[in-house]
């Protein structure tokens, strides 16, 4: 299946975009595939925009039984987590969560920032048609 690549502004919009394309795979991909693939990507586009310095791409595509997201923001730096800093601290939490829900994880250096690319794995269901 193609990549779906277009100009998404904020996480809703990835999110149902991502919702979208999983729906429309055959042979259908089971409920609790499609809730991870969606807070994934739902958490990257967040993070892009509060941390990232905003959003400067974003595609979607099914190949081999997983889901590859990428995710481009204006900023070099790497996420970080809340690990080791002050109990209770804002911000941290969904970059663990990410790759705990993700077979694999990429970040390139860009030009203007970064590109973080995400594979989720797919289960499919195979009674569904």
């Amino acid at each position: 299946m193609g990549t779906q690549q277009v100009q998404v502004n904020k996480a809703a919009d990835a999110r149902a975009l991502v919702h979208e394309l999983l729906d429309a795979h055959r042979p259908r991909i089971e409920e609790r595939s499609v809730i991870d693939a969606v807070l994934v990507t739902s958490e990257l586009v967040t993070n892009a925009q509060r941390h990232g310095g905003g959003l400067s791409g974003f595609s979607a595509r099914i190949a081999a039984g997983l889901l590859e997201v990428t995710v481009a923001d204006h900023s070099p730096h790497q996420p970080a987590t809340a690990a080791g800093r002050e109990k209770f601290a804002v911000g941290g939490y969904g970059w663990p969560m990410v790759q705990e829900l993700t077979a694999c994880v990429a970040i390139v250096p860009t030009a203007g920032g970064k590109a973080i690319t995400v594979t989720v794995p797919l289960a499919f269901d195979r009674v569904a048609a």
